[in-house]
C-alpha cells in the first residue's frame, strides 16, 4: 500500500510540471504502464486526474479544490504575516492588512509604526471606500459591472480637501489603480498621512486582500511615500505566491 501511494504521489509530481502520457509517466517513474494505468484510474475516479482529447494526463480539479482548502485553512492574515513584519521592520512605518467583505473594507491586521505619530486603526473596523488605498485597491479588482454598483452606494463623505466625492470621480481613480497596480491614498482620509497599498492575488488571480504603507507627511512626502512603492510591491508579491498566485 505505502508503494502505491509513493507512486501515484509522484504522479502528481509529475502532473505538476505539465501534461504527460502514459508512457511518459511509465519512464519517469520505472513501473511497467500496466501499474501507472490502475493508479491514474484510481487517480481519475478521485478527479486527482484526467485525460484530456489528445490522451494526455493532467491534474484534476479535486486537486485544486484540496489545495484550495488547504490555503484557506492556513488564513491570508497567517500567510501574510512573517512578509507583513519584515516590511514593518524594513520600512519602519505602519502597515495594515485588509480584505473585502460583505460590501466593506475592514482592517485585518495592523502592524505599527516606530513614530510617536500612531494611527487610530483598529483591526476589524471598516475603512472608508472611497478615501483609503486599501479600499481602492479592492475595489479596482472587482469586475466592472459590481465596482461601477458599489461605487452609487457610498456615501462621500469629505474628509479633507482631498477627498473623492463622487461616483464619477471614483471609477477614474478605481480605473487608474488597475491599470497600474497600486493606489495612493493622497492625505485623502486624514491631512497629515498618505497610505500606499497594493493587491495579494489567490491562486485564481484575483485579489484576496491588499497590504499598505502608512507614513506621515512629517515624516515623508509624497515622493519619498511613493518611494517605499518597490519594497511594497515586493512584500506583496512574496505573499500572494504563498497563496498560490503565479504571475
Amino acid at each position: 500500500m505505502s508503494q502505491s501511494l509513493a507512486r501515484a504521489l509522484r504522479i502528481l509530481s509529475e502532473l505538476g510540471e505539465g501534461p504527460r502520457t502514459l508512457d511518459e509517466l511509465a519512464a519517469a517513474i520505472g513501473v511497467h504502464k500496466t501499474t501507472v494505468l490502475r493508479l491514474l484510474r484510481t487517480l481519475e475516479r478521485e478527479r486527482f486526474a484526467y485525460r484530456d482529447d489528445a490522451h494526455r494526463f493532467r491534474l484534476g480539479s479535486g486537486l485544486f479544490a484540496l489545495a484550495g482548502a488547504a490555503l484557506d485553512e492556513r488564513g491570508i492574515r497567517d500567510v501574510a504575516a512573517p512578509h507583513l513584519a519584515r516590511l514593518n521592520e524594513l520600512t519602519g512605518q505602519t502597515v495594515h492588512l485588509g480584505v473585502y467583505e460583505g460590501g466593506e473594507v475592514v482592517y485585518l491586521d495592523k502592524y505599527d509604526s516606530r513614530h510617536a505619530i500612531r494611527m487610530y486603526s483598529r483591526v476589524g473596523l471598516p475603512m472608508p471606500l472611497h478615501a483609503t488605498a486599501i479600499a481602492k485597491v479592492l475595489l479596482a479588482d472587482q469586475p466592472e459591472p459590481r465596482r461601477r454598483l458599489i461605487v452609487t452606494g457610498i456615501a462621500y463623505t469629505p474628509f479633507t480637501g482631498n477627498t473623492i466625492t463622487g461616483p464619477d470621480a471614483l471609477l477614474e481613480e478605481l480605473a487608474r489603480v488597475a491599470g497600474q497596480g497600486y493606489a495612493l491614498d493622497d492625505a485623502e482620509h486624514e491631512t497629515f498621512l498618505r497610505c500606499v497599498a497594493a493587491p495579494i492575488r489567490g491562486a485564481g488571480g484575483r485579489a484576496v486582500a491588499a497590504a499598505s504603507l502608512s507614513v506621515p507627511d512629517v515624516v515623508l512626502g509624497r515622493e519619498g511615500v511613493l518611494g517605499l512603492l518597490p519594497e511594497l510591491l515586493a512584500t506583496v508579491r512574496a505573499i500572494s505566491a504563498d497563496c498560490g498566485h503565479t504571475p
